[in-house]
């Protein structure tokens, strides 16, 4: 086990409104979502680098607006239903781009609804399978959130910990921001990693585990003890 990260995650995802740190990077998404939709409804795109929270921001607003969550997979054979009200596509860049697309999109912008679509990349850069959706892609409302910074990954680290029950020493979080790859998916795959190796080896979760998992090489001087 040692020297290896373990990227399988064992527990599922807790979308809740609670678990979601607020800081720099994703404070004007949040205050927007949370004034959104207004009156005016229409359709709004929320992107951002992998594991920055877009599909955990996305469900806490979908639990809040009742939205109708719409799957990729069920995109193309999607109907609209005749009453209006919001919709959630996530992972909107990597739906296919059809007449289904099309309809969904301008159910929202002239139907009175309003829908949410999540992605990597802005819209502009989206494909299209049909002509006329380019347009309306282009012009959708963009908001974007940020890289997550420590504040962010400070507080998902704890949560994760705590999920587990374990208290893990500030010197331990300190030690992880410095090296993990900032994202939320590596935060979730060192904590199952340090909770795998701790409960394999009998030992406490630690910076001194920590730095075994990760092959660290420079922390000689203070792993000694």
């Amino acid at each position: 086990m040692r020297g290896q990260l373990r990227l399988k995650l064992e527990h599922a995802a807790d979308f809740s409104r609670d678990r979601f740190v607020i800081s720099s990077p994703n404070r004007d998404a949040v205050e927007m979502l949370d004034g959104w939709p207004n009156e005016r409804g229409g359709a709004l795109a929320l992107i951002g680098p992998p594991g920055a929270g877009k599909s955990h921001l996305a469900a806490t607003w979908a639990e809040r607006t009742g939205a109708e969550i719409i799957t990729q997979e069920a995109l193309n054979a999607y109907e609209p239903a005749e009453r209006s009200g919001a919709m959630l596509l996530d992972g909107a860049d990597a739906a296919p781009h059809g007449e289904a697309f099309f309809h969904l999109l301008n159910r929202a912008q002239t139907g009175g609804s309003c829908l949410l679509l999540t992605g990597r990349a802005a819209p502009l850069s989206w494909p299209v399978e049909v002509a006329d959706l380019r347009s309306r892609l282009n012009a959708l409302p963009v908001i974007e959130i940020g890289e997550p910074d420590d504040a962010i990954l400070r507080g998902l680290l704890l949560k994760l910990f705590q999920e587990r029950n374990i208290r893990p020493p500030q010197d331990l979080l300190a030690y992880l921001l410095l090296r993990m790859e900032r994202s939320a998916p590596a935060a979730e795959a060192i904590v199952a990693a340090l909770d795998e190796a701790a409960s394999m080896e009998h030992r406490a979760v630690s910076r001194v585990l920590a730095r075994e998992l990760l092959k660290d090489e420079t922390d000689d001087a203070q792993a000694a003890e």
